[in-house]
């Protein structure tokens, strides 16, 4: 089974009916927003990398148990420049453009300038974001743009530096129950300094939450020019969880990169012989507790949870041994989906326990974790550092979702995508944390997308509810779909057919309806 992921998408914006088979809950009503790469080739000129793709929005609205569908293409200034080319003009993380050549001198010195000190894309396809009432298409950079829900169209670029002082954010920001958006992004060498910076943006009704945003805290970087990569970071009810990994983005070998005809992609770096900090950050003072954490070397895209429990902070993650996983995106590897990649490496579920008590009178070599249920552990090494080993819950588990009701609390199950063999997921698995049982869901020659839970409104139980996913269908003939699983069961209960084409994306968003 072969599927082309260099294929472009064809937007389909106009809301379509699907065909539903079984009965989907009369309680489940709202949108699933999802975002990925869509259109990988323009003019006679390709995106090298998967995730460089210009982004395509899908949205599939729930109401009295039907389904209706749309997507479009995420209008930024990226798409308008590479369309008004017929080229792709503006550089991605896994491509660099480079002018026609053609073009004249200026053109060219133009180029050389806006890559030295780079003036980043607005193509958001990895996630979406809200803040305060508004919702905006993300990836990494300081550029997001706000889009429609309902419509999917492209609205205002926004750009993170006019409020706070990121060069880079986190497309996995926090919610808390009152409506404030936790997010964090690095400020890269100013004024002599890097350093990592939460801010928080509130609940505004208004327009422009952003402009109220507010730093709460920020973490000085272990190195000037070499800030570590990170996607997510974790938060419980008094503390933020931030992982400076040894996975490091190297600025001045970025500065450089276009003159050295290389991507910016091969400027991240692992460093295999470093250890992994672990900042735990109170959310009441914004500075970090007195102990320092630390594990061996990794690489974490991705945080499951965090929460506390007998002065404890309990945390999850899927945990790679090495930087690997970004170069299985590039599409000369794709070109046979799903297939055993003898360069793969599995990521494994990680559970992390950390005392947040006093390491006074706690003798060298000693292990301070005191919950019995977990092998993990964080043994004395001198006053004030505690070296950390995490138990593996699972293996090849990717792209977690839970029950968002339990953000920051103590959590029982994980809901994701089974990447045991390759990187390209062909089934979805719910995972119970405590009997370290998985049920698997899959349909033959077929890719689920990330399962997205959404709970059942004054559910009784953490699993009430259902699991959403959007399956590609690459077999002739046959539809993409949606299913609709039961949260507990996880056996499908409806499925809706689409007319015309899914495609493998990245990151949904679940916007309930509100009375």
């Amino acid at each position: 089974m072969s599927v082309d992921f260099s294929k472009n998408a064809t937007e389909s914006p106009e809301a379509c009916k699907t065909e539903v088979k079984g009965n989907i809950p009369n309680w489940l009503q709202g949108t699933l927003l999802r975002n990925g790469p869509g259109i990988f080739s323009v003019g006679e000129t390709s995106y090298e990398h998967w995730f460089d793709g210009m982004a395509l929005m899908t949205s599939f609205t729930f109401k009295d148990g039907e389904v209706t569908h749309r997507s479009r293409f995420l209008r930024s200034d990226t798409y308008k420049s590479n369309m008004a080319a017929n080229r792709i003009v503006v550089s991605e993380m896994g491509t660099m453009a480079y002018p026609d050549p053609s073009k004249n001198f200026i053109v060219k010195a133009i180029t050389f300038l806006n890559h030295t000190v780079p003036d980043f894309t607005d193509n958001g396809a990895s996630n979406f974001i809200k803040y305060g009432n508004e919702y905006f298409a993300t990836s990494e950079t300081n550029y997001i743009r706000k889009i429609d829900p309902v419509t999917l169209e492209t609205q205002d670029k926004v750009d993170y530096l006019k409020f706070l002082p990121v060069n880079v954010v986190s497309s996995h920001p926090h919610y808390d129950s009152e409506g404030n958006t936790y997010n964090m992004g690095t400020c890269i060498a100013e004024k002599g300094k890097t350093k990592y910076v939460v801010f928080k943006v509130p609940p505004l009704p208004d327009k422009g939450a952003l402009k109220k945003a507010e730093v709460v805290c920020t973490v000085p970087c272990r190195s000037l020019l070499t800030p570590s990569y990170y996607h997510s970071f974790g938060m419980t009810e008094n503390y933020f969880i931030f992982i400076e990994q040894p996975f490091k983005l190297d600025i001045l070998k970025m500065a450089t990169a276009y003159m050295r005809g290389v991507n910016w992609a091969s400027c991240l770096k692992f460093c295999p012989d470093e250890n992994t900090l672990i900042h735990v950050i109170d959310r009441k003072t914004g500075k970090e507790v007195e102990t320092k954490y630390y594990t061996g070397a990794m690489v974490v895209y991705h945080h499951v949870n965090a929460f506390e429990e007998d002065g404890h902070v309990v945390f999850d993650v899927i945990a790679y041994r090495d930087n690997s996983l970004y170069n299985m995106f590039y599409l000369s590897k794709l070109k046979e989906a799903g297939s055993h990649d003898d360069g793969y490496v599995q990521p494994n579920c990680r559970r992390f326990v950390l005392p947040v008590r006093s390491d006074k009178g706690v003798a060298i070599g000693e292990d301070m974790v005191a919950l019995k249920y977990t092998t993990a552990s964080a043994v004395k090494e001198k006053e004030g550092k505690l070296m950390c080993q995490a138990e593996v819950l699972c293996e090849g588990f990717e792209l977690p979702r839970m029950n968002y009701n339990f953000n920051g609390k103590k959590h029982r199950y994980v809901y994701g995508s089974i990447v045991d063999d390759s990187a390209v997921s062909k089934q979805i698995g719910k995972f119970d944390t405590e009997t370290r049982k998985m049920v698997y869901w899959k349909e033959e020659n077929c890719f689920p997308s990330e399962p997205v839970f959404i709970p059942r409104p004054n559910g009784e139980t953490e699993d009430d509810g259902v699991v959403v996913v959007a399956v590609t269908n690459p077999s002739p003939g046959q539809p993409c779909f949606i299913a609709i699983l039961d949260g507990k069961t996880f056996k499908e209960v409806a499925r809706a057919n689409v007319k015309g084409q899914l495609y493998r994306d990245v990151h949904g968003f679940f916007i309930p309806k509100t009375n």
